[in-house]
């Protein structure tokens, strides 16, 4: 394994790890800006009032794509030990 191996493995688990990731953060930022914008418009600036649905709304998607992520890291992790079979 020289460091071209070792960069496009890195590289591989870095677009592995936000792909696997993007659908929950995408959602948190969303309900955060719907959140946000709601108490702008209502003048409530209840701290507490933006972890709740954010957690909801995180945990709601994570188990909703979980075939997708898994799918993501399965691809992963065979590509990684395809390469390992191979001898890099």
């Amino acid at each position: 394994m020289n460091q071209a191996d070792a960069l496009d493995l890195v590289q591989a688990a870095i677009w592995t790890i936000i792909v696997a990731s993007s659908p929950a953060v995408v959602v948190a930022m969303l309900v955060g800006v719907v959140i946000a914008l709601l108490q702008a418009l209502t003048q409530v600036q209840e701290i507490t009032l933006t972890f709740i649905p954010k957690i909801v709304a995180t945990l709601l998607v994570a188990s909703l794509m979980a075939p997708f992520i898994g799918t993501v890291i399965y691809t992963f992790a065979e590509q990684i030990y395809g390469r390992i079979e191979q001898g890099f």
